[in-house]
């Protein structure tokens, strides 16, 4: 059995998780690259994009409750942690069903 526990810091947990929906519709748009890096630094957004390559979407989503409870959120912090992401999503103008799925369930998973 597999050990989904992390050791990530807050800031290393959200650049995973933008990373893991900025790929909802399979496609890493500029915008939303930027958008990731502008709130992380290029070492932890490197370590991150690489961790989140090799994971499966299992783990990762594993990974995400894990650590979204280990970190202690708020639900003040996680109506905001869900505000950003939305923001993310619209980005590229688009807000489509892969988007709106995905937003669902992690609010369904980390609530």
């Amino acid at each position: 059995m597999e050990n989904y526990a992390t050791n990530w810091t807050k800031n290393e947990f959200l650049t995973y998780l933008y990373i893991y929906c900025m790929n909802a519709d399979y496609k890493e748009e500029k915008k939303e690259l930027g958008y990731i890096k502008a709130k992380t630094s290029n070492a932890v957004f490197n370590k991150m994009h690489e961790e989140f390559e090799e994971d499966s979407d299992y783990a990762s989503l594993q990974k995400i409750m894990n650590t979204h409870d280990k970190l202690g959120f708020s639900k003040d912090d996680t109506d905001e942690l869900f505000d950003n992401l939305k923001e993310l999503f619209l980005l590229d103008y688009k807000y489509d069903i892969k988007e709106r799925n995905l937003l669902k369930g992690l609010k369904h998973l980390l609530k």
